[in-house]
């Protein structure tokens, strides 16, 4: 029979364990034992003199650990990495101890394990927080890079937990992060979670929308949901940087969470450009590509700027969610916001001021923080407090342009309202209530305190003007960018086409290196501009979300003038006033903008935002800027259905109550108004202001309804805004038509000097192509000065025929007789020919058209003409008048098919005035010379 195997003691158990999982002997190590086993010869010696037994124990393991990471021991496994792998270890043997029959030998092996995993975790803990504490063999490990070893197991718990980006990092043991950052005190933990969040910021601050972001951001979100690490992060140096040169750059360059917010997939300056380079490698040769490989760079691009603003989303709300942490997160938005106001400048400072990139992503942050109260009946909009702009320092609002208050006129309202001051914590309450609702968030009840401590507001105040802040400097600011970078794109396209052309006729080294040149600038614009396009164009969600908040916005506005009632009262609140004028700006250039997306405005709640515009378009007594009036006509503009056929906007226009009344009396208003904005281009401005305008009045005159109230203001306003608007129409008419065709013959003469090839190849090439830039610029002019000119005379034909009143009264006769008489000359006059163009419709020059129009306005106002005042006009104009023109444009009306009825009539017109223009001279024959005594001095003189 075999001889039994001898059984161990329970203590003989416990220190083979102890030390299979300490990897350490205290006896001389076997021959072809595990390489990795220390023998700690000092220690043995130790516990010998102490007449105690070589064994492992919970007695003295501490004692034992202490001595193994004290040593110097060569080839020896660095702390950090010695720690993890006796805990990793003991994990394991705890498995085993598990399935031990004895329960007396398995209560008392688990209870030692336990203990040594404690001491495994408090050691590392210990060498976290004092790296220099125990040696290591491993420069690399030295100092604060003793932290970059904990980061890969925080990535392998995220990535486990699908959290993170896959990145295939090894997981920690089962317990060992729960037990790292829970069991023990903050003062432990704090520079061990300073270390990581330097770690983790070294980690995304190179990286694109192509990097792998991920990782790093669910650590932060793991990090940030331990309350120790939240706190650990807004106590950090670096949660919001001082220094001497603080600027918005260094702020996203060196605070923390920065580097998370710049990773981006939008263009930023050279010095900080990330990588991968996501324009090069999504769009490089994009002419080139499928469209099927563009569609899945623009999808690629919109889900993981999705991800990040998720991930950022819940990292904020996880902080906010902490009443001691809020204020903290509070300051550093504001400090974002205030240290990158320059950002609303046309120029940026790209050194001194954070990315585009940055401000996008923020951007879509706040307008998830604010999405509980983004309902569609806005039912926190009592929440919301006006005082904030007034009385919170926590952002400069005061010190930004107002709606109507001037900043003096501002700065006294503040001083001498006692009210605004009475009631300042009205409506504050706990965040969690309010905003973290639908995350599901437990309440504090705190109320975050504003910045000096002098008053606190509801976190909806709180986060509803920071979020119209961050809006106008990032997500609006980036609309700007884009639509400039399109705008550039078109100039340059211009100038190599016309490269191109001069280098054919004479080619030449120069041109060859600039047109190079210009390609490739032309190839890095189009990387940028589908950059642009897919993380903002291609992202309905983020374009519906900020329509969200400003119809919140315009909604609240409208709030503080009483409701949306008409007609607005004709003194303006000082409240509405002196608000932010960006507030609404801001809410125009987005609607712009989103009805210039396909299904941007689907599903979109629109009335709100017509009520709004209806209301101030025509009001300067409560938005001053014209400019800005002006734009909510461009929003309108936008909307106006197009063609046959109703469209989705056709009710706002056909079935909205304040816009059957009053829209076509506030676009008159504004078509006055404009003439005088204060500004130095006001002069040119006014005609593409005016374009949108005309535009609308031409549809809205085919509407019935709008055409009945144009009747009644015209009726009730002939002398009044009607005549002031039929007075500057008249004006732009003459100016646009007179300048379009003295442009064409500039034009003319130029293209002479061009077709004559001998005389043009001697000219000098830079001569040549200045010459050819002109050329195309004053084609352009024409075109555009056309186009206003038509769209003029065209509202002139199609209202005279139902409104004459106002074109006939004593102090508009004249004016209008002149004008169409100038316009007859020029059309029909003995220059006719010399306004001859090879492609006339290139230049949206239609003369016949023209004619037709300027005829039908004559007929027009001989119907309207009771007491036959018209003829008289006509003759009195002593610059154009001609009785033959008449008989010429008949001429050329019968040629192009006029209706015979219109002629007659138009000939009759011309027949009156011949005899008024007999009649005047007849009189003027009779009355004879004007005697010498009624003669002024001066005249007699000159005679």
């Amino acid at each position: 029979m075999a001889t039994p195997k001898p059984q161990r003691s329970p203590e003989e158990i416990e220190d083979i364990i102890l030390r299979k999982i300490l990897l350490v002997t205290l006896a001389t190590p076997a021959h072809g034992a595990d390489p990795r086993i220390i023998y700690l010869e000092m220690t043995a010696a130790e516990i010998l003199s102490e007449g105690k037994d070589l064994r492992l124990n919970r007695d003295v393991v501490e004692r034992v650990l202490i001595d193994r990471l004290s040593g110097e021991f060569p080839d020896a496994e660095a702390p950090f990495t010695y720690l993890l792998g006796c805990y990793r270890r003991a994990v394991d043997e705890l498995k085993k101890v598990a399935n031990m029959k004895d329960k007396t030998v398995k209560s008392q092996v688990e209870a030692s394990i336990k203990q040594a995993k404690k001491l495994f975790v408090n050691y590392v803990r210990i060498h976290l927080g004092n790296p220099e504490l125990f040696p290591s063999n491993s420069q690399s490990l030295a100092g604060k890079s003793t932290i970059c070893s904990l980061t890969p197991l925080i990535f392998g718990a995220v990535d486990r937990s699908g959290f993170g980006g896959g990145g295939g990092s090894q997981p920690p043991p089962p317990g060992f992060l729960d037990e790292l950052f829970s069991e023990a005190d903050f003062d432990s933990l704090d520079p061990i979670f300073k270390g990581l969040y330097e770690d983790l910021r070294g980690h995304v601050i190179k990286l694109s929308a192509l990097g792998n972001f991920q990782q790093p951001l669910s650590a932060l979100l793991y990090l940030v949901k331990l309350p120790a690490g939240a706190k650990s992060l807004v106590n950090h140096p670096w949660w919001i940087p001082k220094g001497a040169y603080l600027n918005g750059r260094v702020i996203e360059m060196t605070s923390i969470l920065g580097p998370f917010f710049h990773v981006s997939a939008l263009p930023d300056h050279t010095i900080f450009k990330s990588e991968p380079d996501v324009g090069q490698h999504c769009f490089s040769e994009a002419s080139t590509r499928r469209p099927a490989d563009l569609l899945s760079s623009f999808t690629t691009i919109k889900t993981v700027m999705n991800n990040l603003y998720e991930g950022l989303s819940e990292v904020l709300l996880t902080l906010l969610k902490h009443a001691d942490i809020r204020e903290h997160v509070l300051q550093y938005l504001a400090e974002v916001i205030n240290r990158n106001a320059s950002r609303a400048h046309i120029q940026v400072d790209p050194i001194s001021c954070a990315s585009s990139g940055m401000f996008v992503s923020l951007s879509a942050v706040m307008l998830r923080l604010c999405e509980p109260f983004l309902d569609p009946h806005c039912s926190k909009i009592d929440k919301i407090d006006p005082g904030y702009v007034f009385y919170c320092n926590r952002l400069d609002l005061r010190g930004l342009t107002a709606l109507h208050a001037s900043s003096e006129e501002v700065a006294e309202w503040i001083k001498n309202d006692s009210s605004g001051k009475a009631d300042i914590n009205s409506g504050s309450g706990d965040i969690e209530n309010r905003v973290v609702q639908s995350q599901g968030a437990s309440s504090s009840g705190a109320k975050p305190a504003s910045s000096g401590g002098k008053a606190s507001y509801a976190f909806i105040s709180e986060c509803f003007f920071m979020t119209a802040r961050v809006l106008n400097l990032g997500m609006l600011k980036a609309f700007s960018d884009f639509k400039h970078l399109v705008q550039d794109i078109s100039r340059s396209e211009d100038t190599l086409s016309t490269l191109k052309a001069l280098h054919e006729q004479s080619p030449s080294p120069q041109m060859q290196m600039d047109i190079a040149r210009l390609e490739k600038e032309l190839e890095l614009y189009s990387q940028e501009k589908l950059c642009y396009e897919a993380q903002l164009l291609r992202d309905p969600t983020l374009i519906k979300q900020g329509l969200s908040f400003y119809r919140l916005m315009v909604v609240w506005l409208v709030s503080l003038v009483g409701g949306f009632k008409m007609p607005l009262s004709s003194t303006c609140p000082m409240e509405f006033s002196s608000m932010p004028e960006h507030f609404a700006e801001d809410a125009m250039e987005l609607l712009i903008f989103a009805s210039r997306v396909p299904k941007a405005l689907d599903g979109v709640i629109l009335d709100d935002f017509m009520n709004f515009i209806i209301m101030f378009m025509g009001s300067p007594t409560h938005i001053r800027n014209p400019y800005l009036r002006a734009k909510m006509v461009e929003v309108l503009n936008c909307w106006m259905p197009r063609g046959s056929g109703s469209s989705a906007t056709t009710s706002l226009f056909e079935g909205h109550q304040l816009a059957l009344k009053y829209l076509v009396r506030n676009l008159l208003k504004l078509y006055v108004d404009i003439e005088f904005t204060g500004s130095h281009t006001q002069f040119y401005d006014k005609f593409n202001i005016r374009h949108n305008i005309a535009e609308l009045l031409e549809y809205l005159w085919q509407v019935p309804s709008h055409r009945n109230a144009w009747r009644q203001i015209a009726k009730e306003e002939e002398k009044g805004v009607y005549l002031n608007f039929l007075n500057f129409l008249i004006n732009d008419s003459i100016y646009l038509l007179d300048e379009s065709l003295n442009k064409i013959l500039e034009l003319k003469e130029l293209e002479a000097e061009m077709s004559n090839t001998v005389e043009w190849e001697r000219r000098p090439a830079q001569e040549r192509q200045e010459r050819a830039r002109l050329f195309h610029s004053q084609e352009n002019i024409i075109r555009i000065d056309m186009k206003l000119a038509n769209e003029d005379v065209s509202m002139l034909a199609f209202t005279s025929e139902q409104i004459t009143v106002p074109f006939l009264l004593p102090e508009m006769v004249e004016r209008v007789a002149s004008m169409l008489n100038y316009f007859l000359l020029q059309l029909v006059g003995p220059q006719r020919k010399s306004l001859t163009l090879k492609d006339p419709e290139k230049y949206e020059f239609r003369p016949k058209q023209l004619l037709k129009q300027i005829v039908q306005i004559y007929v027009h106002l001989a119907r309207g003409d009771k007491e036959n005042i018209f003829p008289t006009a006509i003759s009195k104009d002593g610059r154009s008048y001609n009785e033959q023109l008449f008989s010429a444009a008949a001429d050329v009306l019968r040629r192009i098919g006029e209706d015979g009825r219109i002629i007659h009539e138009f000939v009759e017109l011309g027949a009156k005035a011949k005899v008024a223009a007999i009649e005047e001279m007849d009189s003027e024959a009779a009355l004879g010379e004007v005697p010498d005594e009624f003669l002024d001095p001066i005249q007699v003189i000159l005679g």
